[in-house]
């Protein structure tokens, strides 16, 4: 039998490991921090006033879904709208760089459901900030 005594210990899996932990570690804290999902909103003449009883959907840069603040595709989005009344308010906030097919998508699926009450937020462009 020709058996080798352990000489090291490979900790490129811990590595890994924890890299993952602190990806999410920090983002969640970005999250927390802010109080909403970062969203660079387009520009537009004129600013609609929100009201009290809206549903959120926001899109990031990168076609992100958020509901209440947590990430959902677009089935799982279906899936959580379904029990809401088709009068339900809902606004939009959508990157204003992000891919008309990823806006598409989630209209779309308001759409398929029903939903008519739909705005989109935007920045008032004569404003500066």
């Amino acid at each position: 039998m020709d058996e080798k005594p352990f000489e090291s210990m490979n900790v490129i899996p811990f590595v890994d490991i924890m890299l993952v932990l602190l990806t999410i570690v920090l983002t969640t804290s970005s999250f927390i921090a802010a109080g909403r999902i970062p969203v660079h909103l387009p520009q537009a003449s004129k600013n609609v006033a929100d009201t009290d009883k809206v549903v959120t959907i926001e899109l990031t840069e990168r076609g992100d879904i958020y509901l209440g603040g947590k990430a959902l595709t677009p089935d799982e989005l279906r899936a959580a709208l379904s029990p809401l009344k088709h009068d339900a308010n809902f606004l939009i906030r959508a990157d204003k760089d992000i891919s008309l097919q990823h806006f598409i998508d989630v209209a779309d699926v308001l759409k398929q459901m029903g939903f008519s009450h739909v705005a989109v937020q935007t920045k008032d462009r004569n404003r500066q900030n």
